[in-house]
């Protein structure tokens, strides 16, 4: 079940985009070329790039998956990609 959410706050057209959490797949984040952080108060550590979703989306149908479900949570957008 090789599910993944990426999101992306207020401006969707220059990012960044989070890509996953702490049990992401490393090698993913790698070919992503994502940073780990824990931000100040969270208890959970994100990757992200400083890439725009497009970008983000576009590497990861290279690899695979393919957008399941998409939807705007106050000013956050959230994708919901899956890997067969």
């Amino acid at each position: 079940m090789p599910y993944l959410l990426i999101s992306t706050q207020i401006r969707m057209e220059v990012g960044p985009t989070m890509v996953g959490d702490e049990h992401s797949d490393p090698n993913l984040m790698n070919y992503l070329g994502a940073t780990k952080r824990n931000m100040l108060g969270n208890h959970f550590w994100e990757y992200y790039v400083n890439d725009a979703p497009r970008i983000v989306l576009d590497k990861l149908e290279s690899c695979g998956y393919r957008v399941v479900s998409m939807t705007g949570v106050g000013q956050t957008l959230v994708w919901c990609l899956h890997k067969e």
